[in-house]
């Protein structure tokens, strides 16, 4: 082999153990987890088993009751879900306001912008649609509800369910 052939050869060789190392170090970085601060708002029951739920009975939901147990009033900034078949509501007697859902989805998710006064209790209502995903949905379910104060502090509900046609 000629020495043109030999250099192109190791430029080659050189370029695709560069792309690999550096592939590597940005997977590295990117599965670093930012920590989420802790609220300090308060909830007695952060998680709920629906059971087995049918799709042909349609939504079910589950209302979340949070506090503020400090003596500041404190702002719920955002009111978020992880899937688009969740949808969340800021529950107030009989008013209802929302819905809150999944970010990036059917545009942009409202501020919930909500203050729950010292030693003061808010009504969260979380609904899931088992028809969300059509036939493929059928199974077992998580989703989340991220509740973030505007001190960047978060708490979050979990719901399951098991999806039956």
């Amino acid at each position: 082999m000629d020495t043109k052939t030999i250099f192109a050869g190791a430029i080659v060789l050189l370029a695709i153990g560069g792309l690999f190392f550096w592939g590597r170090v940005n997977q590295a970085a990117s599965s670093e987890t930012p920590s989420v601060r802790a609220s300090a708002l308060a909830a007695a029951e952060v998680f709920y088993d629906f059971g087995e739920i049918s799709m042909k009975n349609g939504n079910v939901e589950k209302i979340f009751e949070i506090e503020n147990p400090t003596d500041k009033d404190i702002t719920l900034a955002s009111l978020m879900t992880s899937c688009m078949c969740t949808n969340a509501y800021i529950v107030k007697g009989a008013a209802r306001r929302g819905p809150f859902g999944m970010q990036g989805h059917s545009g942009p998710v409202p501020r919930a912008n909500e203050i729950i006064p010292a030693g003061g209790t808010l009504a969260i209502a979380v609904v899931y649609d088992p028809n969300a995903h059509g036939p493929a949905g059928v199974g077992a379910i998580d989703r989340f509800v991220y509740l973030v104060d505007d001190e960047g502090g978060q708490l979050s509900f979990e719901i399951k369910a098991n999806v039956t046609p």
